[in-house]
């Protein structure tokens, strides 16, 4: 079936997208702003990273609007509020944000405007959808990191990377102090959740 764009629900998914993932990105560099105070800037990186994303995907949607600037769409919906005092709070609702994003919002609004007849729409719904899905495995990954008290320690062999100045260190933790740039552990991921693994 077939819908004018004026008349669709497609056009109120879009401006509720773009509302999401503005929302989402301040919520994100919030967050970030408090990994900071804690100092956990590679925590602060991530979350920066991700809320830069999800600006993009906000602009994604808003472009789609095009034909109606100047004019105002109202839409409902429902955002959450995550004001946690720790940065363990932070990634769990991260985690639950980006999964409904995924699996329910998105995955909804994609097969609206496939029925209404907006099949670009629905493929970018699809497509931002599964970027949700895999911020949440990497929120999802750091929590779980942070819950066993492993994110700077591990029981293995590992790569860490200073994200202040790009030192690698070998070995079962990350250093107290980057050797080079003096910055605090703080700073070092493991490798393995920047790069793919290799073959």
């Amino acid at each position: 079936m077939s819908t004018t764009f004026v008349n669709s629900e497609t056009r109120l998914n879009l401006m509720r997208a773009f509302a999401g993932e503005s929302q989402a990105r301040n919520r994100y560099t919030f967050a970030a702003g408090l990994a900071q105070r804690q100092g956990l800037h590679v925590l602060e990186q991530v979350f920066t990273f991700t809320a830069n994303q999800e600006q993009a995907h906000a602009k994604v949607f808003y472009d789609q609007l095009q034909e109606f600037s100047g004019q105002t769409i109202r839409v409902d919906g429902t955002y959450p509020v995550d004001l946690f005092p720790d940065v363990l709070e932070q990634l769990r609702a991260a985690v639950h944000n980006e999964f409904q994003e995924y699996e329910h919002d998105y995955a909804r609004f994609a097969a609206k405007a496939e029925e209404e007849g907006f099949p670009i729409v629905s493929h970018l719904f699809r497509q931002i959808g599964s970027v949700e899905k895999e911020h949440g495995e990497r929120f999802s990954t750091l929590a779980q990191l942070m819950e066993q008290e492993a994110l700077f320690v591990s029981q293995k062999q590992e790569r860490w990377m200073c994200l202040n100045c790009g030192h690698i260190v070998e070995g079962t933790a990350a250093p107290a102090v980057c050797p080079v740039c003096r910055k605090p552990q703080g700073w070092f991921t493991r490798t393995s959740l920047l790069l793919p693994p290799q073959s």
